[in-house]
């Protein structure tokens, strides 16, 4: 059973990574503990996770406010994220299944079909299945723990970048290649595939939050 923190950081994190708490927005740590019916014991524990996560900041003598993620954050971030994934498929294209590749593929492409209806909840599943399933190929526990440090952020990033159909369909082509050259056992071209579908990723990411105003 879940601790008070742990349910209580799980409700935050959410309201954070979804939009409920705006970028730059003042956390009222009296007021979420009121809300909850609890001590501020644990809203302090939470609060001091979520910063370690980087979903918020402790400004001395003002309080606690939701990060407003700048371009290094977002750099950071797909720099991590390229190195553990460019690893992780290469081990992949050797040891995945070929039926769980194929099963990622064919998922990848009702996902897609799904978008240009307008439905864009299959991708963000689809995706985020194919890049955790690729790094829990590894078996490698450090690799894995490495990769869900940064998970809230990630989806962070994606909700606060307001993602288009356009970046959708290209990022679903970078999932094909390297899904297929996972299928062909081709460890080199996966691993090319995903460095350059990271790159695509961080760019698209700034040019949209760019767009919205959001990054600093």
């Amino acid at each position: 059973m879940e601790s008070i923190s742990e349910q209580l950081y799980s409700i935050l994190c959410e309201r954070i990574t979804t939009g409920g708490y705006a970028p730059g927005s003042r956390l009222d740590p009296q007021a979420i503990a009121s809300e909850f019916g609890v001590s501020r014991t644990p809203v302090r524990d939470t609060l001091q996770r979520l910063e370690h996560d980087r979903l918020v900041e402790t400004r001395p003598r003002s309080g606690t406010f939701v990060t407003r993620p700048t371009r290094n954050d977002v750099h950071e971030v797909c720099q991590l994220r390229k190195g553990l994934e460019w690893l992780a498929t290469g081990v992949a294209a050797e040891a995945m299944p070929l039926e769980q590749i194929a099963d990622l593929r064919d998922e990848a492409v009702a996902a897609i079909r799904a978008a240009e209806q307008g439905d864009y909840e299959p991708f963000f599943v689809s995706d985020t299945r194919i890049h955790r399933e690729i790094i829990a190929s590894t078996g490698n526990s450090r690799l894995v723990a490495a990769r869900e440090s940064v998970e809230p952020f990630v989806y962070w990033l994606r909700v606060l970048g307001a993602t288009g159909p356009h970046r959708l369909a290209g990022s679903t082509r970078r999932h094909l290649e390297i899904l297929d050259a996972m299928a062909a056992r081709d460890v080199g071209a996966a691993q090319e595939a995903a460095a350059i579908h990271l790159t695509e990723v961080e760019e698209w990411t700034l040019a949209d939050m760019a767009s919205h105003d959001i990054v600093t």
